[in-house]
């Protein structure tokens, strides 16, 4: 097993509620390499407008396969730490994988309402696709208790949710091929990335339908996270509107070094990862 610790100098929380665990590389792990330390810093939200810097061709792009591995994030709200999440993606048998993500909250109000969320989805790896077969989640609190579960009917042609949600949320929904949950959509999006590529996906989940679409720039750009630099790849979601969704991408890396949620121009989430672990 591989253990690398990546610590912040100044610098996750939950309401990426809807984004969500990432993929790996399904090599044969290399020897144990030295942990990598540094201490906490404040985030800069001046990262999200780092001008691109010229880095890796696409040739020179190598997309992580898919792998078990659990990685450890750093949640910051609104430029205040918040928290931390945790993404896992395990191996069941066959073609039969899982992904889960779960948020605490563990700084300010965040810890003062016990926050937390657990995410999951089963799927099927049916030849480099991503099929989802179920779905679950669960938001704890100290005023809030909500749980949804999800069923992916590929026979029936059709995705229906149950639980804590409207009515409206628990109508069968019609299924087409590639569509894909939330956790599963950056896996996909892990997957699926090269320098300058554009990326269309159909979301559904809990109930609900859309579309998104994504573009990656053209070349890498230097991301600082913690004390350490990365030539990462920006992947940005175009169709948004004020909200915005940018995950940085680092080859050798089987998870974004870091994911960030603004609203209205202004940082809402933002998780920086400070270690995985792969099998």
């Amino acid at each position: 097993m591989k253990k690398t610790t990546l610590h912040r100098p100044a610098l996750l929380l939950s309401a990426l509620f809807c984004m969500a665990a990432l993929p790996l590389a399904a090599r044969q792990a290399p020897a144990t390499p030295a942990a990598v330390k540094a201490e906490p810093a404040a985030p800069a939200a001046a990262a999200a407008q780092a001008p691109a810097t010229p880095g890796f061709v696409a040739a020179a792009w190598e997309p992580p396969a898919l792998e078990p591995f659990t990685a450890t994030y750093q949640a910051f709200y609104k430029g205040k730490e918040a928290g931390d999440a945790t993404m896992r993606v395990t191996h069941a048998s066959g073609p039969q994988w899982r992904v889960d993500m779960q948020v605490v909250g563990r700084r300010g109000f965040a810890s003062v309402l016990g926050l937390n969320l657990e995410q999951s989805t089963v799927f099927e790896n049916r030849g480099g696709t991503y099929v989802p077969l179920s779905q679950s989640t669960v938001r704890k609190g100290l005023f809030l208790g909500k749980k949804v579960t999800g069923t992916y009917d590929w026979q029936a042609g059709t995705a229906r949710w149950t639980g804590d949600l409207k009515k409206e949320r628990t109508q069968p929904i019609p299924l087409q091929s590639g569509d894909q949950s939330a956790l599963l959509l950056n896996l996909a999006i892990m997957r699926d990335a090269r320098p300058g590529s554009a990326m269309h996906y159909r979301y559904v989940d809990v109930g609900r339908v859309r579309q998104h679409d994504y573009q990656a720039a053209s070349n890498t750009e230097s991301v600082q996270v913690g004390d350490l630099s990365y030539d990462a790849l920006r992947v940005s979601r175009v169709n948004g509107g004020n909200d915005e969704t940018i995950l940085w991408i680092a080859n050798g890396v089987p998870t974004p070094v870091r994911i960030l949620q603004r609203k209205d121009g202004q940082d809402y989430i933002d998780l920086r990862l400070i270690e995985y672990q792969g099998v």
